[in-house]
Parts: C-alpha cells; structure tokens; sequence
C-alpha cells in the first residue's frame, strides 16, 4: 500500500480526533479499490472509509447517508469527511451482520423488524434524489443471463428464441414499472443489514445504489436472498405481514393477491440478473465464491414461474435448454427445508 497515502490517512484522523493516540486496524476487503479500517481511540472506534478519489467516487454515499440519515433511516452517521483525499470517517456499526443472527427461530421476529424499516424508507419522498429504475436498466440487467450465463453454458439462441426471451423480459420490466415506485435500497438482504448493540433498528449499509422503482423489490431481496433459502409457505406469509404494514393508500389500489404477483415477478426479474451477475464475477473477475449460490438461484427461478402462463415459452427454453448444462456445470439445488 502507498505509504505517502498511509501518511496521509494517519494526519487527517489526528486532526479529525484532535489526538494521534489512535489505533488503525484494515479490514479485510472486497476487490473494490474501497478499503475500511477501524479507529480505536480511548473506547471509542470509528470505521474510516478510504476510497482514492482517482479510483472511487465517494459523493454518491455521502448524499444518500445525509439524506437517509435526516430522513430517519439507520444509516451510519458521518463523523468528518475529506472528498478531495477520499477520506469519511464513519460512526461504527460493529461486526455482527443480520445473516448470522437467522435461524428457524429468529428470523420472524428479526424480518418482521426489516418489513417495518423498509415501509419507513418506503414512505420518504425520494423525488429528485435517487434515479429512476428505468425500463432500460431493468432490460439490461436481464440481458446479462444472455450475455454471460448462455455464452457459459455454451448455448446459443436462433432468431424465434431471441425474440422469446425479449418478449420474457419485456414483460417482467413492464410489469416492474407498472407496481408503486418507491425508493429501493436494491441490496437489502442479510449481508447489508446488521444488528446495532442497545438498538431494535437495524443498521443499514450499501445503500450507494438506490433508486426510485418497484415497492416490491426490496421484499424479495429480503425474503427470496440469493445467500439463504426459506421454506416458500413461509416466505408468502411475509408477504402478507408487509401488505399489512403498506400505506391504506396503496393497499386501496393493489390487493393482497396483487402484491404476491408483484412480488413473484420482480423476484424473477432479480433472479435472471443475479444468473448473469455471478456468472460474471466467475468467468471476467475470476470470483469463485459465488458459484455455490447459482443453483439456489436458478431453483428460485423455476419455482417462482409456475403460475405465470406469459413467462411459459421462456422457462419452457431454461428446463429443456439451459438446464441440463447448467446442471453439469453448476450443480443443482438440494432443497431444504428451512
């Protein structure tokens, strides 16, 4: 690591915490040129944000935090900041993540908490601050099964089945555009969520990325997480808890029902993406944790897509098609039962 940026790091905490009795510790990081580090001072710890402006942009976060934080979401708290260096120094939310908090007996109470926080977040006006999820991204999110999963598996596609998985995923997006936009976080899952000592709030990070889109989409992050799997009679009555916990003005306008068919099909939408996504990370950036999580996803696919006749011609091409490879180079999902 650069030591003149290490010098750098150590004088603009001393002068952020007026002392340089400080203790710095790295965490371990992702292959994103962001690194974290604790600051122990006396009994107090900080998490510092290092982030070389020349490689990161560090005002997308500093705007959503403000403006999350102001807005009663639970969000860290930004301590002092330097944009020019790339340096925040941010409130500590400590080690203990919700994933490894959930069980059979946990994860009622500990959702029912994320379905509260999430109508919270829902209920801000965002207008004017986050993008719109837009008809694009939403298609070219779905494009990355045809771009990294197909070409993986070695398959391709004649013209009539171009023209199928088009119409497939102009539907979902359609569809996904049709339900209440709201703001989306668009990683509220376990990993991003994380439990805060003396508080019933979750703390919420990962949050650079939020939008304006579907009310539904933070739900099946939540409920359908590509990292865990829940028994589905269970995971549709927590969409009913969350209908219950909707504005009467969205639930005069969209049924319970309603909400289950929104919530299906903007889980299939997020599904096709996370296909290509982690097919990606694996086959461009080398990333191998993630193909453990693949054959959970796709069962996720063929499972939520049964009741849907439009969606037919599309998983008729996945089972006969994709899946045989799939299976000989992913494995299949072993169900449990959870």
């Amino acid at each position: 690591m650069n030591t003149q940026r290490e010098q750098l790091i150590q004088t603009w905490v001393a002068s952020v915490l007026d002392s340089d009795q400080f203790k710095i510790n790295f965490l371990a990081g992702d292959a994103s040129f962001r690194r974290y580090a604790r600051i122990i001072l006396n009994n107090k710890t900080f998490m510092l944000m290092d982030a070389p402006p020349d490689k990161e942009d560090c005002v997308p976060f500093v705007k959503i935090d403000d403006f999350f934080d102001k807005n009663g979401v639970r969000v860290p708290h930004i301590v002092a900041k330097d944009l020019d260096n790339g340096f925040l120094l941010l409130e500590d939310f400590g080690d203990t993540l919700l994933s490894t908090l959930l069980d059979e007996d946990t994860v009622d109470a500990y959702y029912l908490q994320c379905f509260k926080q999430l109508i919270q977040l829902q209920s801000i006006d965002g207008t004017g601050h986050f993008p719109a999820y837009a008809y694009e991204k939403l298609m070219q999110e779905m494009h990355l099964l045809t771009e990294w999963m197909l070409p993986s598996l070695k398959i391709e596609t004649d013209q009539t089945e171009k023209a199928m998985i088009e119409n497939a995923f102009d539907f979902l997006a359609k569809e996904a555009l049709a339900q209440p936009q709201v703001i989306v976080h668009r990683d509220f899952h376990s990993r991003n969520l994380m439990k805060l000592e003396n508080e019933s709030d979750l703390g919420v990070i990962d949050f650079q990325d939020a939008v304006i889109g579907a009310y539904s989409y933070d739900l099946i992050s939540l409920t359908r997480d590509a990292y865990v799997q829940w028994n589905p009679e269970r995971v549709y009555t927590w969409f009913k808890q969350f209908y219950a916990l909707l504005p009467e003005e969205i639930r005069a306008a969209r049924s319970e029902q309603q909400l289950i068919r929104d919530a299906d099909l903007m889980a299939i939408q997020r599904h096709i993406k996370i296909l290509g996504i982690f097919v990606r990370l694996f086959e461009r950036d080398g990333k191998t944790g993630y193909l453990k999580d693949l054959p959970r996803v796709m069962w996720y696919l063929l499972e939520e897509s049964k009741n849907y006749t439009e969606l037919q011609p599309f998983m008729q091409f996945i089972h006969s098609k994709v899946m045989p490879a799939f299976i000989e180079k992913y494995g299949q999902y072993e169900v449990v039962t959870a």
